[in-house]
């Protein structure tokens, strides 16, 4: 048992020291004020999203960039609220003196080919999308001013085909939410880490963009589509094989889009579920690694603390393995929220670092079993 958990904890180590060094390997991306050029067709798939479509629509209004450069596609997946009707509402109140109401932000229905809603969706605007550059992102979330500037100007100095951009969660004044955002804030650092060591395996598709062409170089999401989830993941591990060397991080503080945790524990559960049930499918090696080195870890200190009580293993051992776990995991989430300036969640660090030991073990093994819902649907194993 003493080899065992040295070599666990000795692997963990490695992985999230990693991150950490590949974490300032991502150069942080300034805006220098360039001329926009790039035209972008963003989509937002969206399903029963009455209270967040006003927030959304509201920040889409208030970006910066030139509306001319611009298209926003809001695909409805089957609402069965309001919706479509407040959508409506909104766009009357945008001012119409440069007449863009309805020429930049359009309403369309999703078309549904496959077991997975929103890959329908996204694969549904392409079609229509008059412009190269796509952008995905959520109903529920907002955008910093600068969002499309940022992008414009990263795609006007590198060469690139994909672009992954950061999320955080919005703050919030329960331990719920603050739970959520350092598992957020450990998500991202990880993501950054894993661009900064050349091993990209993760992003989100509240922030995600790529060329048109690309998409349908590695034949969108074929392969996939019986995975409700995973219109990110997947279709990085297909831009990641292809151009590895056109695959990039946005680490631009102007790019930073911000969107909602789940309200209750339930949900959160649900959502997790949903996350871990695509992990059998990734084709990533390094990305099946982390995962499991991740679980043997967590595993390891619940497991240890048991054996220790019954004096199988060293108490002392134990702690050990605990302290360097602690360290290494506030080092990386400390740059983490040091970069989207979430450094008072850290006083919440403590009682969601040993929660989360316990949490993150028990939605890998019932992932194995469970449905999950999604937007009022039920999806099976």
């Amino acid at each position: 048992m003493i080899v065992v958990s040295l070599i666990i904890t000795i692997l963990y180590l490695l992985l999230i020291g990693s991150f950490v060094f590949g974490f300032d390997k991502i150069k942080l991306f300034i805006l220098q004020d360039t001329a926009p050029k790039t035209k972008f067709s963003v989509i937002i798939p969206f399903r029963n999203e009455a209270d967040n479509l006003p927030g959304l629509l509201k920040s889409i209004e208030s970006l910066n960039y030139p509306k001319e450069l611009f298209e926003v596609f809001l695909v409805d997946d089957a609402s069965e609220d309001d919706s479509v009707e407040i959508i409506h509402k909104v766009l009357d109140t945008i001012p119409t003196t440069i007449g863009i109401t309805r020429t930049y932000i359009k309403i369309i229905p999703n078309k549904r080919v496959t077991n997975s809603p929103k890959k329908d969706a996204i694969t549904t605007a392409i079609n229509y999308a008059k412009h190269e550059w796509i952008i995905t992102t959520d109903a529920d979330c907002v955008f910093p001013k600068y969002w499309l500037d940022s992008f414009d100007e990263f795609i006007q100095k590198n060469k690139a085909v994909c672009i992954v951009g950061p999320i955080i969660l919005s703050q919030q004044n329960n331990f719920l939410g603050r739970f959520q955002l350092l598992d957020i804030l450990s998500l991202q650092g990880a993501t950054i880490g894993g661009f900064g060591i050349r091993q990209p395996f993760m992003c989100n598709g509240a922030n995600l963009a790529y060329t048109k062409a690309v998409f349908n170089q590695v034949n969108g999401f074929d392969g996939n589509e019986s995975i409700a989830s995973g219109d990110d993941i997947f279709l990085l591990e297909k831009i990641a094989k292809k151009h590895p060397k056109k695959l990039h991080y946005l680490k631009c503080e102007n790019s930073i889009v911000t969107t909602k945790p789940q309200p209750s524990w339930s949900e959160l559960t649900s959502q997790r579920i949903r996350w871990a049930g695509k992990a059998s499918a990734y084709n990533n090696w390094f990305g099946k690694f982390t995962g499991l080195v991740v679980l043997l870890m967590n595993s390891l200190v619940i497991v240890g603390l048991l054996l220790s009580i019954i004096g199988v293993l060293n108490f002392k051992i134990w702690c050990y393995v605990l302290i360097i776990k602690f360290n290494i995991d506030f080092f990386l989430i400390y740059k983490s929220a040091s970069f989207f300036n979430q450094k008072e969640t850290l006083l919440s660090f403590i009682p969601s670092f040993f929660i989360y030991l316990f949490f993150s073990v028990y939605i890998a093994f019932i992932s194995f079993f469970l449905s999950y819902k999604w937007k009022g649907r039920t999806f099976n194993k």
